[in-house]
């Protein structure tokens, strides 16, 4: 097991004295990558502010590398640590890539003099965020999400020991949100501790090793596993039980009430897109027959006011057949996906033979 980097123990964190969190304790491993979740105003940047040292621990204390935080120069913890805000940076007439050359200050002697060296770290981070197509560009000039490869690279040219990101995905498209994750893995493979706080429960959960929760006064550490099994993501955030998948990493919006007005039919997943059609239009719906392993009633139980459901593996029994039926009995309209049938739900053929004249096909 890799060694303990950054160590909290029973940190109180506050502003002017006033406790926000309190009894805050964990570690983070070299070559681990912890992101940091909870509803806003929970304190996550708290909790970075402390890690970072932009504000002092109310009690406890926080040690990196075996080290009081408090004791570092401000140089000495800057070639341990690097950091990524969340703050807009405006630096006046400074090229994207004098930016980045900014983050090797610390290594540079009193008249901040570039070396070879410090120069081929400017151009590696450069070209770990594909940067360089615009690196001699005014930072002032180019995309939100530009800057904010341009301030990772930064980071990264540091070289640190310990990597710190306050949402790192804010004005990246999806690409690049991959792209920086991929990036972020990396980098703990390398041997860097990665820690981040995040928005985003579902890149959380991908390509985080451990995950901080942070609630109202307290937090705990866990794996994305034991998050997804355990109802937390409903807890932490006070959703509703049908409000998000913690096994997909998804929320949908809540379903419409009241008596279906569709029976919607489908399985591996064709029903998805039709279910979300129907909820964009508040329409009542029902789904079924659906084996509770299909991806469909994953999505189903969020957003239809009934479903009906059959066990997998077995013939769909009688009673879920005719339960079926008497739902499709006060839906005006039956939509087929485009269910294939095969020996294992050969009973929903009854069911397309049984909405008659009511069936349509996918209206997508």
């Amino acid at each position: 097991m890799q060694e303990e980097i950054l160590v909290l123990h029973d940190v109180c964190a506050g502003y002017a004295g006033k406790p926000v969190l309190k009894n805050i304790s964990f570690s983070v491993r070299r070559g681990e990558l912890v992101s940091i979740i909870g509803p806003n105003g929970a304190g996550k940047s708290t909790i970075l502010k402390n890690i970072i040292r932009q504000l002092s621990p109310l009690e406890g204390s926080v040690v990196l590398a075996g080290k009081n935080l408090g004791a570092y120069r401000p140089a000495e913890l800057a070639r341990s640590m690097s950091v990524m805000l969340t703050q807009p940076v405006r630096p006046e007439l400074m090229s994207c890539r004098d930016v980045v050359a900014s983050g090797r200050y610390p290594f540079t002697g009193q008249l901040g003099l570039l070396r070879m060296e410090d120069e081929e770290f400017v151009e590696r981070a450069l070209a770990m965020v594909r940067a360089e197509a615009f690196a001699d560009r005014q930072f002032s000039l180019v995309s939100d999400g530009q800057r904010q490869r341009i301030m990772l690279a930064r980071a990264l040219c540091q070289n640190p020991r310990i990597l710190v990101l306050d949402e790192p995905t804010s004005y990246l498209d999806i690409r690049w949100r991959l792209e920086l994750l991929s990036l972020l893995r990396e980098l703990a493979a390398s041997g860097v501790a990665v820690i981040m706080a995040v928005h985003e429960i579902d890149f959380a959960e991908k390509v985080s090793d451990r995950i901080l929760c942070v609630g109202s006064e307290s937090c705990r550490m866990c794996s994305p596993d034991e998050l997804a099994r355990d109802g937390g993501i409903h807890e932490l955030y006070g959703l509703l039980p049908q409000s998000f998948d913690s096994l997909l990493g998804i929320s949908e919006l809540p379903p419409v009430g009241g008596k279906p007005q569709v029976f919607v039919i489908s399985a591996c997943g064709t029903g998805i897109p039709v279910y979300r059609m129907l909820r964009r239009k508040r329409t009542a719906f029902a789904a079924g027959i659906l084996f509770t392993n299909d991806i469909d009633y994953r999505v189903a139980r969020m957003l239809a006011a009934q479903i009906i459901t059959a066990p997998p593996f077995e013939p769909i029994a009688d009673d879920v057949l005719a339960a079926a039926k008497k739902c499709m009995d006060g839906c005006s309209k039956v939509i087929d996906t485009g269910i294939q049938i095969a020996s294992g739900n050969r009973r929903m053929e009854e069911l397309l033979a049984y909405a008659g004249e009511k069936l349509c096909r996918n209206p997508l």
